[in-house]
């Protein structure tokens, strides 16, 4: 089955290599093209993160290296990788195309200047996330200690992803900053996120966050990333189908999806190691759900829930 990845760091990798991993082929990379088509992914999102340490005058700079690598090494050269630039695009991906999107790991990058988020939307970011873990001018991280929501800043981050239809993506933010975005997001969705019912971590969802996530339309892509889904030392592909599982318990079938997290984690689920092993899960999956439910699983529920 065809796989909608919502979330990897490879832009981060090659950055931090200075350009020398390629996405074609380099295994240094799970998420590289090889990989990513022999795990039959059909749309992968590529994620600008900048790492906390960087002092923030180089912040912008970094994104934009990033999206360069985007264009140079995942665009250039590759006619069967296709940018996303728009939602109606997905619909006329071929057979042998693999679809690209650009997304943005916290809004660190952009101080506290609409004008940059408007530079980074044209060059192609569909989806915000307004933290990571820690603070900055539009909210609070789940590491952060003070727990704030959304500054005046943060509010209107959230209006220009509604009026640009951009997803808003409350993976990695406070819980007050969770509420205020549901309060008003038009777009909401976790892009990397699993329950903390069954692994309580704090950049897992409360069954509260999941069913207003749910109650809007919103979407829930599961993570790979182990400490996540377990709190064993060794995390299997059924601790993560137990995430799924208490999820459709709270009503989302047909909402949930894979956020997989691929190259910004260090450790990885027994044969989900790569992105070429995503069809592992799905075989796993077929065992406890209908073929219909696995396809929305694997990337069907995102195409459903498309903001329009």
């Amino acid at each position: 089955m065809y796989i909608i990845d919502l979330h990897c760091d490879v832009l981060y990798k090659i950055w931090e290599s200075k350009g020398v991993l390629r996405f074609n082929d380099s295994t240094e990379l799970d998420a590289n093209k090889v990989r990513l088509k022999r795990g039959q992914v059909k749309v992968q999102c590529f994620a600008i993160f900048i790492p906390p340490e960087l002092k923030s005058e180089e912040k912008f700079q970094a994104a934009l290296d990033q999206i360069d690598y985007f264009y140079s090494q995942v665009l250039e050269n590759n006619s069967d990788i296709v940018h996303i630039k728009n939602w109606e695009d997905l619909a006329y991906l071929q057979p042998h195309e693999i679809g690209a999107i650009l997304t943005l790991e916290g809004v660190d990058c952009i101080g506290n200047d609409l004008h940059k988020l408007s530079i980074l939307f044209h060059l192609g970011v569909r989806s915000v996330g307004l933290t990571w873990n820690f603070a900055n001018l539009a909210a609070d991280g789940v590491w952060e200690r003070r727990g704030a929501g959304l500054t005046s800043f943060g509010i209107e981050i959230v209006k220009f992803n509604n009026k640009n239809k951009v997803f808003t993506d409350v993976s990695h933010l406070s819980e007050k900053g969770f509420w205020d975005v549901m309060d008003l997001a038009d777009f909401p969705f976790a892009s990397h996120s699993n329950s903390k019912a069954i692994c309580d971590h704090p950049r897992n969802l409360s069954d509260e966050q999941a069913k207003a996530l749910l109650k809007k339309s919103g979407l829930i892509h599961v993570v790979y990333h182990p400490p996540f889904v377990t709190q064993n030392n060794t995390a299997y592909i059924s601790d993560l189908i137990r995430h799924i599982d208490h999820f459709c318990s709270l009503g989302g079938v047909k909402q949930i999806g894979i956020g997989s997290d691929f190259d910004g984690i260090e450790t990885h689920i027994v044969d989900l190691e790569n992105a070429s092993k995503h069809q592992n899960l799905i075989n796993e999956l077929l065992k406890y759900y209908a073929p219909d439910q696995v396809k929305g699983f694997a990337g069907e529920n995102f195409l459903r829930h498309l903001p329009n």
